[in-house]
């Protein structure tokens, strides 16, 4: 059998090098560290480490999704009690979440195995519902926290921080920024470690947390744990001083290390760096020493809220970073330059942006439930939803859902609310996922049950983690390995003892008389649980998947009824129009078909299906090899992509990487930043990719050599154009994407869009029309096609065109690759 990519990473010699998002790169270092196992619940940025890299080697390691974080812990916990080393990953409201386990389990001090967390922190916040700074929390754990400060030491870190725990008896954090998690960068591939399980004592009553225990475990950490930290922390090699001439100085941690770098490297500045690996404890005679070396300022990057910076001024040292009460939770290279003093003088769009919220997938099998609870609001039926956290918050941008607070709250929140008002036990609703109720909602659940406060709870059950991108929870057909599933969802809420009432998430009125009979019991003192059904379209056959409706004008009152979710649009002619986004609803049943009073939606004939049908495209001829000479291309190359969610940047970032290490920049670095989370969902996307002599992954402005903007309007996002150099081009399709809910006429003229980027080079291509034209009806492949525009392109133009192809080659899938040649050398055409 072929092996997967992770496979080969976790076999492959040391030495050779890749460039890996942050997260696989974590995955692989777990395994060619020898780690043992891996738990862990789905929770941007840190779910690829599980989803797509140790998920794709369990013959190599145990691993698997729990329900949630707290019980995520305990299995980890419980590995390190067979004399295993155990991985435990989250972002950090999961941190919070896992709270008791965490803290109860930071004190034992009897030799186990190693107990490794590995927490993703997101300070933008691009997917996360709070800005909480965990440095304090760690301290106060007396646990050691390592932030990796690249993609080498994220492959790296699950050794470090292994040997660590096993010889310091500790568990160990590693903190790493949502920046490294989800960017990718160079690395070279570590040697592969075999460790022996721990040979635990059967007696495991030490590990008990009576009261007295706690306190002699308490009264041993500070005594022997953090004293053999400390020296430690001092002698450790993932503590760097990059020197300068001692005038100005910067201390920083993880990722900042990197835009620091760039800083220095851009406008060449003399400045000495402090990249502090270890967080907790510090290592303050090196940090002392540092400051003693500085005759000029010394300044603090410190991204969450001020822990390094507070710690520093507790240590007596006269320190510059964020004012009181600043609200600044993350850096990026630009700030660091004003922190410095550099002014950056760049001229960016004069024309507001289309406000973008992020959107569930067109045909999802939410869609019909938001419009019958919209509706429903609109005519007094409803006043207030209470949701929570996942897909279905995307439901409050369709005026469908109200609060947020935090996974599984929705329901507690309903609750007390009708418990202050039981008048209102009608007039309001509870809604969350699947995943959601089984990973803490549950709870809740009971709780009405056992307070006997009537009303209604939705559960919408696309039987998937979705919004972190189809995970396995107890309510999937299968959990990670494939085993099926026996737990029963609607079996498990009818135990809890309320009145459970499953309906078809693609028939609206069946939807409709679930919602308004449960609402009638709530009057009368009933409590029900709805739970409406409907699989995610990500998780559908590929073969589920296409327009399957056509509209018959003759009938069309151009009501605009059908206009329900991004797949289908009013055309120039006012009538409707299905686009390419539309996903038919995976034939579950068409949403829009339902909406529409006057039946003017009818089913494709067969004659329909054949002329809509995926084009086949005739086999590529061989590429030929190109050897290329490194020094007779730039010293560096790097721009940035803006789109919309599922335009393919992620996909455009892969065959850019190829091309680098094919073009020789493998010997020096390949960085690559992407957005994730919300905006995958319809919302905007950026994309950075540098090669050569870079160092972050966050470019500064006017540093890249090109801006691509998959759609129009995303042009004139806040300091986008700012990125590009002076005389570097702007490549712009002629796609317009105009968000769900926004009038058309509300959407900038393109004609004001050129004029808000005058002073800049604007090419505009149509390359959705080129997609389109080759017979792909998805119009997936239009990046395809704005890959080859790229290639005849100063400075890209250098890379011969075979370079190109053989990249491409690499990173698609055997299938499409008939499509994506065809579509690269369209793209050179249109140029």
């Amino acid at each position: 059998m072929k092996k997967n990519k992770i496979q080969v990473l976790c076999e492959q010699e040391a030495g050779q090098a890749e460039v890996l998002q942050g997260n696989i790169a974590f995955a692989v270092g777990c395994v060619r560290a020898g780690i043992h196992s891996a738990d862990g619940y789905p929770g941007t940025p840190s779910t690829e480490v599980i989803d797509r890299g140790l998920s794709q080697v369990q013959d190599k390691i145990t691993v698997g999704w729990s329900l949630n974080e707290a019980v995520a812990t305990s299995v980890a916990f419980g590995h390190t009690l067979a004399g295993r080393d155990s991985i435990v990953t989250m972002k950090i409201p999961g941190l919070f979440q896992a709270g008791d386990i965490f803290t109860s389990s930071s004190f034992f001090t009897e030799e186990r195995g190693a107990l490794i967390y590995f927490i993703a922190s997101d300070f933008a916040p691009s997917s996360t519902q709070h800005l909480v700074d965990p440095h304090y929390l760690f301290k106060t754990c007396f646990l050691p926290v390592f932030e990796p400060r690249n993609h080498q030491e994220m492959l790296e870190a699950a050794g470090i921080a292994a040997d660590i725990g096993r010889r310091y008896k500790t568990p160990v954090v590693v903190l790493a920024s949502g920046g490294l998690c989800h960017s990718e960068g160079l690395v070279k591939l570590n040697p592969i470690q075999s460790r022996e399980p721990l040979a635990m004592d059967k007696n495991l009553r030490a590990f008990n947390l009576l009261p007295g225990m706690a306190r002699n475990n308490y009264d041993t950490v500070l005594t022997e744990r953090m004293p053999a930290l400390m020296k430690m922390v001092e002698e450790s090699p993932y503590n760097e001083w990059i020197k300068g001439s001692g005038k100005i100085g910067i201390i920083t941690t993880g990722i900042n290390t990197a835009f620091a770098l760039e800083v220095k490297e851009a406008f060449g500045e003399d400045i000495d760096i402090l990249s502090l690996g270890f967080t907790n404890p510090l290592p303050k005679k090196l940090i002392q020493e540092f400051h003693a070396a500085i005759s000029g300022k010394v300044y603090v990057i410190d991204d969450g809220y001020k822990y390094l910076q507070e710690e520093l001024t507790l240590m007596g040292l006269q320190v510059y970073g964020k004012e009181e009460l600043a609200p600044r939770t993350e850096y990026t290279p630009a700030a660091i330059a004003e922190v410095l003093g550099r002014e950056i003088t760049t001229k960016g769009a004069s024309l507001a942006p289309v406000k973008r919220p992020p959107m569930i997938c067109p045909g999802c099998p939410y869609g019909l439930f938001a419009q019958t609870v919209s509706t429903m609001k609109r005519r007094g039926k409803l006043e207030a939803i209470f949701g929570d956290i996942g897909c279905n918050a995307l439901l409050y941008f369709m005026n469908s859902l109200d609060t947020g607070l935090a996974m599984g709250a929705s329901e507690a929140k309903r609750m007390g609310f009708v418990l202050s008002r039981p008048e209102m036990a009608d007039k309001c609703i509870s809604v969350l996922g699947d995943g959601t109720e089984c990973h803490s909602g549950m709870d809740a659940t009971r709780n009405t049950v056992f307070r006997n406060v009537p009303g209604v709870k939705v559960v919408l059950d696309n039987y998937w983690t979705a919004m972190t991108g189809g995970q396995p929870s107890p309510s999937s057909p299968v959990n990670l390995a494939g085993d099926p599933c026996r737990f029963d969802l609607l079996k498990a809420l009818e135990g809890t003892g309320t009145k459970t009432v499953a309906v078809n998430a693609y028939d609206r009125k069946e939807l409709q008389t679930g919602l308004r009979h449960a609402l009638k019991d709530a009057a009368e003192g009933q409590f029900t649980t709805l739970v409406v059904r409907g699989c995610c379209l990500k998780k559908l056959p590929a073969a589920q998947k296409g327009i399957r409706l056509k509209i018959n004008e003759e009938k069309c009152e151009q009501c605009d009824s059908c206009l329900i979710c991004s797949g289908i649009e009013k055309g120039p002619n006012g009538f409707p129009q299905f686009n390419n986004l539309c996903s038919g609803c995976g034939e579950q049943g068409n949403a829009c078909m339902q909406m529409c009073p006057h039946k003017a939606m009818e089913p494709l004939t067969e004659a329909d299906k054949v002329k809509t049908s995926a084009a086949r495209f005739d086999e590529p001829p061989a590429l030929t090899d190109v050897r290329l000479d490194r020094n007779s291309l730039p010293a560096r190359l790097s721009l940035a992509i803006r789109g919309v969610g599922g335009q393919g940047n992620l996909f455009f970032g892969k065959v850019l990487t190829q091309v680098a290490f094919l073009s020789g920049y493998g010997e020096e670095n390949i960085v690559k930043g992407e957005t994730h989370g919300m905006a995958q969902m319809g919302g905007p996307v950026i994309s950075t990719f540098a090669c050569g002599k870079v160092h972050s992954p966050v470019l500064l402005p006017g540093e890249a050599d090109c801006l691509i903007a998959m759609e129009m309007s995303e042009i004139l996002r806040p300091g986008f154009l700012e990125l590009l150099r002076p005389n570097g081009t702007i490549l712009a399709a002629k796609t317009v994407l105009v968000p769900q809910g926004m009038d058309k006429k509300d959407y900038p003229e393109l004609d004001a869009i050129r004029k808000a980027t005058e002073g800049f080079k604007l090419i505009e291509i149509d390359v959705l029309e080129a997609a389109l034209g080759l017979g792909d009806t998805t119009g997936r492949i239009a990046n395809v096609v704005m890959m080859g525009a790229l290639s005849m392109m100063a400075p890209f133009n250098q890379i011969p065109d075979q370079v190109w192809l053989r990249a491409l080659k690499q990173v698609t899938p055997a299938p499409a690759w008939g499509g994506n040649y065809q579509a690269f050398l369209a793209g050179r055409k249109l140029l």
